[in-house]
């Protein structure tokens, strides 16, 4: 995701509840716009605190559709948290997933109709995964793997089609106060998966009056991408990337 500083409930489960507050985020990604069978992301998720005590809980969502699958995953969080300092705090966090994965073979057009191998398939795969995060007011830094078991979710004719492996991420960034009405965000993520490139996001953004956030992100050897936001109400903040 793009817009992976907003977004980190969903790969690092020791993020519920550390923003001190409930927390509902939602996400909506399409990519190869016009083009038939696109993927099409969606995410919702609510975290919060729990009040007097050390404890955070989370639950997410994330529906996946590309070509003729689908993939429907819902996961709880739990976290706890250490005052490491007057101004820094470590929390670790576990991850349950369950993950429906779903095969619509109407939507192909196969050679031969008959074919024993394609033919609907629908799967349920649980998994676990866990994560750390480092944080304060300005900086934050966190570690995760949100499944730690590989899955193949359809195998045909011993060629895993559909398969899920152990991801590794490395996240962080820094808040700097330029001046009272301007500040800048820099962030980083990492991704690491076996048998895939390391991929690397970098972004940069700037906020304005606590207001409106402008910037730029870049993903090694593939993207470029602009990043917009609006604060609308202290609560409520609205964004977009192209």
């Amino acid at each position: 995701y793009t817009n992976y500083m907003y977004n980190t409930i969903t790969i690092n489960p020791a993020y519920a509840g550390t923003r001190d507050a409930l927390s509902i985020f939602g996400l909506h990604r399409t990519q190869w716009v016009g083009m038939d069978g696109a993927p099409v992301t969606n995410t919702f998720s609510i975290n919060s605190p729990i009040e007097n005590s050390k404890l955070g809980v989370g639950l997410s969502f994330v529906n996946d559709n590309i070509g003729p699958t689908s993939s429907n995953s819902i996961s709880a969080d739990v976290s706890y948290t250490i005052q490491t300092s007057e101004t820094y705090k470590l929390s670790f966090g576990i991850k349950a997933t369950g993950d429906f994965f779903n095969l619509d073979v109407t939507k192909l057009d196969p050679k031969h109709q008959t074919d024993p191998y394609l033919q609907n398939v629908s799967s349920f795969t649980p998994n676990i995964g866990a994560g750390a995060y480092f944080y304060s007011d300005k900086l934050y830094l966190g570690y995760s793997i949100p499944n730690f078991f590989e899955a193949t979710n359809y195998n045909s004719n011993e060629i895993a089609v559909y398969q899920e492996r152990l991801t590794m991420y490395l996240m962080g960034g820094y808040v700097f106060d330029l001046n009272q009405n301007l500040k800048f965000k820099p962030a980083f993520l990492t991704k690491m998966v076996q048998g895939a490139p390391l991929q690397l996001d970098l972004s940069g953004t700037f906020l304005i009056n606590d207001k409106f956030s402008l910037g730029a992100a870049w993903r090694w050897d593939a993207a470029v991408s602009f990043l917009a936001g609006f604060q609308v109400t202290e609560g409520l903040l609205i964004g977009y990337a192209y």
